[in-house]
């Protein structure tokens, strides 16, 4: 904690601040959404059709509209941005403890996901103007921490204040984002390239055109699809075995916080660490290869245990250490990752690039959570269980074939501005 202490204090204020406010912003998510699905059919009765066009239209609206927030911020700056989306998301969650009829729901889902698309490229594009070109690496594997930090512990905040009622939990998240809101007008200095850079005096369509037309950029950001598919099997194909392994009562739920313990503990206690012994040993390229390895790697435990029928503790262990290996990997991309797309963006309309990123990412997302779904289904239906979690793992070392031919052919060297 020492050294987290002394790195953080190293940053200039603009950079402490982002830092915090993300730890907040993940607080007042996480301390909201895992509860949300539950309150909907429980508390609400709402059918399962409703329950998923709800949390679908969140989504959708966050992962789907990143390339408009992130324009926006490099047109408009990255304050207002940030603003704005806290300032919404403070409403929408507001307004899901207050309604209760499905259209009304819809449009709080859409604004909460919104919010999001909003202040997220703006965040990671001012956070990477702030700590400049030396130093980016640094300021994002400590962003990471806070990031964690935050969903680490917004879902035990929120498990108390659900225990009272679910609107409580809907009003205090909506506290959270609205002193965030007051936060940001106060304390956060304006910054944005679209005062200085010709690029920001563009259309639309031209920004859009050069974001597109960045081949590096956008084989990069098609490379690293796989990465977000399995790192978010954190929520989906994990839980999932862990309820089978466990059982839908105490020891399922105990297993499936375990997992996210280790996840958000390793990233926390790690990060710095583990970053400056990658960046020592090797460059960008090498580091986002490795870590899809360990990605990839994670789901080879999962995989020679699907079938097991024996002791349950073998299977507790392979999936702890599939998180573990996950977080490992995970921790290892994302510095270097943020990284790569300032530099594969030369240094302009680095929000429009952030948002165009998650954009593409985020239909691989939706897609490959439909499949693998689907697939743990199947599979086990066919007798064959280990079938998606070896095909998870081949995706990993997949992607990390692509990084590595993408770095030998210079395509992830920094734009020279």
């Amino acid at each position: 904690m020492k050294d987290l202490a002394v790195k953080f204090r190293s940053f200039d204020r603009p950079s402490q601040l982002l830092m915090l406010n993300q730890f907040t912003i993940n607080l007042g998510f996480y301390m909201l959404m895992p509860y949300l699905a539950g309150h909907l059919s429980a508390n609400l009765a709402l059918a399962g059709w409703a329950v998923g066009l709800i949390l679908g239209v969140r989504n959708f609206s966050q992962q789907g509209m990143f390339l408009i927030g992130g324009t926006l911020a490099d047109r408009l700056g990255y304050k207002p941005l940030i603003v704005a989306g806290c300032a919404l998301r403070t409403g929408g969650f507001a307004l899901l403890g207050l309604v209760d009829s499905v259209p009304a729901l819809i449009i709080a889902s859409a604004a909460t996901g919104f919010a999001g698309a909003l202040f997220n490229p703006a965040v990671r594009a001012y956070l990477a103007e702030d700590a400049g070109e030396e130093r980016r690496v640094e300021a994002f594997a400590l962003f990471n921490v806070f990031y964690q930090a935050g969903i680490l512990l917004g879902p035990v905040v929120g498990l108390v204040l659900t225990s009272v009622a679910f609107q409580v939990t809907c009003l205090v998240a909506a506290a959270v984002f609205a002193v965030l809101t007051v936060l940001q007008i106060r304390s956060l200095p304006p910054r944005s390239r679209a005062k200085s850079d010709p690029a920001a005096r563009t259309s639309i369509r031209q920004d859009w055109a050069t974001a597109f037309g960045n081949r590096s950029f956008v084989l990069f950001a098609l490379a690293m699809i796989g990465s977000y598919v399995l790192s978010f099997q954190v929520y989906l194909a994990l839980p999932l075995e862990a309820r089978r392994v466990g059982g839908p009562g105490v020891a399922g739920t105990t297993l499936v916080a375990l997992l996210f313990a280790v996840s958000g503990g390793l990233a926390i206690a790690g990060q710095l660490r583990i970053t400056a012994w990658c960046r020592h040993r090797w460059g960008p390229g090498r580091c986002l290869a490795v870590g899809l390895l360990f990605m990839g790697a994670a789901f080879l435990p999962p995989m020679l245990t699907a079938g097991a029928t024996g002791d349950p503790a073998v299977s507790w262990v392979s999936l702890i250490l599939s998180a573990a290996l996950l977080a490992l990997g995970t921790i290892v991309v994302f510095p270097f990752e943020m990284d790569t797309i300032v530099a594969l963006s030369g240094g302009k309309l680095v929000a429009t690039h952030y948002g165009l990123y998650n954009t593409v990412v985020g239909v691989g997302i939706l897609l490959g959570n439909l499949l693998t779904g689907t697939a743990l289904d199947v599979a086990r239906n066919a007798g064959v269980p280990a079938a998606p979690w070896a095909t998870l793992a081949v995706i990993g070392a997949g992607c990390a074939w692509c990084l590595r031919a993408l770095d030998n052919a210079e395509r992830l060297t920094p734009v020279t501005v």
